[in-house]
């Protein structure tokens, strides 16, 4: 095997591993909107422990990226040129600058992910309260562990507006936490509380807003 095959076999394994990398790093944010197209959302919160070391994989992605691009860029030897000559013939599309573009797009995607992951999320209808008034409604704040991204929050007040008797509800991972007011004929804490927990995520204090 010669010093250039032996450079394009690296360089190949290299976009690989950006791919996987860039994938692990947003993880945490991908992991919610599986949930939602599979239909279980208790998996929703399983990598969020993967949110913390993020800055570090996309720092790494990244760095493997540039590698390859070094690896694919750099100037040729004479030396190489003349023993690459029969491989660069019959050179794969997989080997390719053109590919390797591609590669660096979907991965920029994964890495950014966070970012849009709530474009996948339904726009849901409250109730309408027009008639009945607003007395029999309260508003309540919920304290929520685990939350890590956008797509985590629109996941909790995704599963929120599936109950009845909710007129509106905002989730915050900045804030940690989801305020929520609701008809109190047609629902309760215990009920709300439970739906928040079913995402995997953890309701860690309750207060009454004002």
């Amino acid at each position: 095997m010669n010093h250039e095959t032996f450079m394009k076999q690296k360089t190949n394994k290299t976009w690989i591993a950006g791919i996987l990398l860039a994938f692990s790093a947003s993880l945490c944010c991908i992991t919610p909107v599986l949930a939602l197209i599979s239909g279980i959302s208790g998996i929703a919160a399983t990598f969020s422990w993967v949110e913390p070391a993020r800055p570090f994989l996309i720092a790494i992605t990244i760095s493997v990226l540039g590698f390859a691009w070094f690896q694919k860029l750099k100037p040729k030897k004479k030396m190489d040129i003349l023993c690459a000559c029969d491989d660069d013939r019959q050179a794969s599309f997989t080997k390719s600058k053109t590919f390797l573009a591609l590669i660096t797009i979907s991965t920029l995607l994964l890495i950014s992910f966070p970012n849009y992951a709530h474009l996948f999320y339904p726009k849901n209808k409250n109730a309408d309260v027009s008639e009945i008034g607003r007395t029999n409604f309260v508003n309540v704040e919920f304290k929520i562990e685990g939350m890590t991204c956008q797509a985590c929050a629109e996941h909790v007040k995704y599963e929120l507006n599936q109950l009845p008797g909710i007129l509106k509800s905002e989730a915050s991972y900045e804030n940690g936490n989801a305020r929520v007011e609701f008809e109190t004929a047609k629902t309760s804490l215990k009920v709300i509380e439970k739906a928040i927990n079913s995402t995997g995520y953890h309701v860690t204090e309750i207060k009454a807003n004002k």
